[in-house]
């Protein structure tokens, strides 16, 4: 009935196969899928609340600001502010990003026609997913501390 060709190889994998889609089958399929779009979504939702709570603390903070040096200061003390919480917001989504990508791959291996075949591979993939993480990590931190040397240091006034 089938001959070898592509599209009849297809066609007989899935006339095979149709049998065993059923709506329990497909939703487990998809729940891997799901989960991994509700954590971004909620990392997503926790940095906006975070980011719309600062913005809201300079708004009131640069309200009580007297003279121009301490609005000067507000704006300063929120700029360390949002660089600090890009840096952490940056590492979260890292962090998700590496959790899933090691979670696809432990699940590639688990579907894998010869699993012990695919684990060195596996792991290969896994360990360069955490170096990355890891060196990401290392770049945020040196440039943290960088900029914090680099700022200018108060100096007490001069009197005349």
């Amino acid at each position: 009935m089938f001959k070898n060709t592509p599209f009849e190889a297809i066609a007989k994998t899935i006339s095979e196969s149709a049998p065993k889609i059923t709506p329990a089958a497909v939703q487990d399929a998809i729940k891997p899928a799901q989960d991994n779009l509700k954590a971004w979504a909620d990392l997503a939702q926790n940095q906006a609340k975070e980011a719309q709570a600062a913005l809201l603390e300079t708004v009131e903070s640069i309200k009580g600001a007297k003279d121009p040096q301490a609005a000067f200061e507000v704006f300063k003390a929120s700029a360390e502010a949002g660089m600090a919480m890009f840096a952490k917001n940056l590492k979260e989504a890292t962090s998700l990003s590496v959790g899933q990508f090691h979670g696809t791959v432990d699940a590639i291996e688990k579907a894998h026609p010869a699993p012990e075949a695919f684990a060195a591979v596996a792991q290969n993939l896994k360990s360069a997913a955490s170096t990355a993480e890891s060196t990401l990590d290392s770049a945020l931190e040196k440039g943290a501390s960088l900029a914090a040397s680099m700022a200018p240091q108060k100096t007490a006034k001069k009197s005349r």
